[in-house]
């Protein structure tokens, strides 16, 4: 049974170390807004919309050659705030580890002080995916960047005649959570999971170390690899890393359809508010979401 098409990422929930610096670094460096604080927990976002929920744990530390995540991908709306995204991220001279150009997307590569994987990217419009005999296609070739470096100097240029760096920006409204990237121990039962149980499609499949996955035909929601190790075992208990993410349907008959695949295929479903929870076979959780409906105009 197909998950609606509509479906999307919706926020994601880390663990880590230290709450302050962890702020300091979504903040100043990739522009969110702080939405709520309470002890121990900090919930950030782009416009209305949550987007990141950070938990401290003091003893946390990454855990390297285990399932867990590879990164979250913040999608913003344009070419433009993926350029503004890149000069910001140069002004904080915050350390990167890649440049891609996906052919369906741009895309920046770091990662948060904890070692949790972030690409920052920008989709091209559909109309120019490419296809070859009905399929996706997707590379991961070198990004322009000198090309996007000169787009935010002019763009920088028009706001700002002095060049002098701006405050830390501010992501835009219509960002969200673009999709998951995640190490798995075994790509066969995790493709069977996600596909016959809870109902994505495959759009593309990599040398055989990794799939990619999505609803209504977007290029990936959900992607999985093996690069940590074929049957890599889960981080241990207090680890830092990925708790769990959203998966957002339009609304609770969704949502109970989602839930009502999940039980014909076998697979254990709990509820916590209105949020369906379920494991996927390498034990990322997910929740299955009804999206909240939009704030009157």
């Amino acid at each position: 049974m197909p998950i609606h098409p509509e479906t999307i990422i919706g926020a994601v929930h880390l663990t880590i170390a230290n709450l302050d610096r962890s702020l300091r670094f979504y903040i100043d460096r990739l522009g969110f807004q702080l939405s709520a604080r309470q002890e121990g927990k900090a919930t950030l976002g782009a416009g209305d919309h949550d987007l990141l929920v950070l938990y401290e744990a003091p003893d946390a530390k990454p855990a390297p050659r285990t399932a867990g995540l590879y990164h979250f991908a913040i999608l913003v709306p344009s070419r433009i705030d993926l350029a503004r995204a890149l000069r910001q991220l140069a002004i904080r001279q915050t350390p990167m580890q890649g440049f891609s150009d996906h052919l369906v997307s741009e895309a920046i590569y770091l990662a948060d002080p904890d070692g949790n994987g972030i690409e920052v990217y920008r989709d091209r419009p559909r109309a120019e995916w490419p296809y070859v005999d009905g399929r996706l296609q997707m590379a991961t070739d070198p990004l322009d960047v000198e090309n996007l470096l000169r787009e935010a100097d002019r763009d920088a240029r028009g706001t700002d005649p002095t060049g002098v760096a701006a405050p830390a920006a501010v992501l835009p409204a219509g960002t969200r959570i673009g999709h998951m990237h995640l190490h798995v121990s075994f790509l066969e039962d995790t493709e069977e999971f996600y596909t016959r149980a809870l109902g994505l499609d495959v759009t593309a499949r990599y040398g055989g170390s990794a799939t990619f996955m999505s609803a209504g035909g977007y290029h990936h929601h959900v992607a999985a690899n093996t690069w940590a190790g074929v049957g890599a075992p889960w981080p241990p208990k207090g680890a830092a890393g990925l708790r769990r993410f959203e998966l957002l349907v339009p609304d609770r008959r969704a949502r109970d359809g989602a839930g009502e695949s999940l039980q014909r295929a076998g697979i254990s479903v709990s509820s916590e508010g209105e949020a369906l929870l379920v494991e996927d076979p390498s034990g990322h959780v997910i929740a299955v979401t009804p999206q909240p409906p939009s704030p009157p105009q």
